[in-house]
């Protein structure tokens, strides 16, 4: 290694820190308006992102913590392996993930492994991504259609309530995705307005019926508002499914099919 010698740009602070903030920026203000946004980046919302963004239109994944992937990447208790029911394995086909079928339908997968390359199709099919943003609220028209999202840093939330006088910023879209996992926070929201039912949150746990019943009701639950993921367990009250992952996979698919059919209505309608 003596004869390693690297002779970097010269760069220094100020053009790095430059090239961050205008890089931002720019970014930013592309996506203040988008056809789709995708609230929650476990692996339902990362595949609903994914499969939109590779139809051309405009996506926006918004997600509350620092990481990616929900419990996609640490599996079941901590252990870093992820189990896949039969037919969920396509999903793992399809991202180039290999896998072992353990008994027959049943297959493990390395979660980080599997969850690094469903970030990285999601982000090469053109999505872009907004960390550290939680859900504040919807952007909701006088027909009552959901138009976009409220948002503020994630931080503001953990912040003494004196200090957290943060007015948040909305952004518009098209659709808007509730792929928030157990909470449900955009048709939560709903609920709290009046322009949904009360959430009776998910059920207890049943690997077998659970997952066939989250692909079944995953679609638009609002005009304007698609639930998909864990989401849809709790607005319709149906039971958890546990660290197995192929109704997560596939009702992201499928929230993807049903935004990109109304997105194309809505283009029909326009022309």
């Amino acid at each position: 290694m003596a004869d390693f010698k690297v002779k970097f740009a010269p760069v220094g602070e100020k053009e790095v820190t430059r090239a961050i903030v205008e890089g931002f920026a720019n970014e930013f203000n592309e996506y203040i308006s988008s056809d789709v946004i995708v609230v929650g980046a476990g692996p339902s919302g990362l595949v609903a992102a994914k499969d939109i963004a590779k139809q051309k239109y405009k996506v926006l994944l918004v997600e509350r913590m620092n990481y990616l992937g929900g419990g996609f990447w640490i599996g079941g208790y901590l252990m870093n392996k992820v189990t896949v029911r039969e037919p969920g394995n396509q999903v793992l086909d399809e991202i180039e993930v290999p896998y072992e079928e353990v008994q027959k339908g049943l297959f493990v997968a390395d979660g980080p492994y599997a969850c690094s390359k469903l970030i990285a199709m999601t982000c090469e099919a053109g999505a872009k991504i907004r960390n550290m943003t939680m859900f504040d609220d919807l952007v909701i028209r006088e027909n009552g259609r959901v138009a976009g999202i409220v948002i503020n840093w994630t931080p503001i939330a953990n912040m003494p309530k004196e200090i957290t006088c943060l007015d948040p910023i909305a952004i518009e879209s098209k659709l808007v995705i509730d792929a928030t996992g157990h909470d449900a926070y955009c048709v939560s929201r709903l609920a709290q307005q009046g322009l949904f039912k009360k959430l009776p949150g998910h059920g207890s746990m049943w690997v077998e019926k659970s997952e066939d019943a989250l692909v079944e009701y995953t679609g638009e639950v609002h005009p304007g508002l698609i639930a998909c993921g864990m989401s849809v367990n709790s607005v319709f009250g149906l039971p958890r499914m546990g660290p197995t992952f192929g109704g997560m996979l596939l009702s992201g698919k499928k929230a993807a099919q049903v935004a990109i059919d109304i997105l194309q209505k809505q283009e029909q309608a326009r022309a």
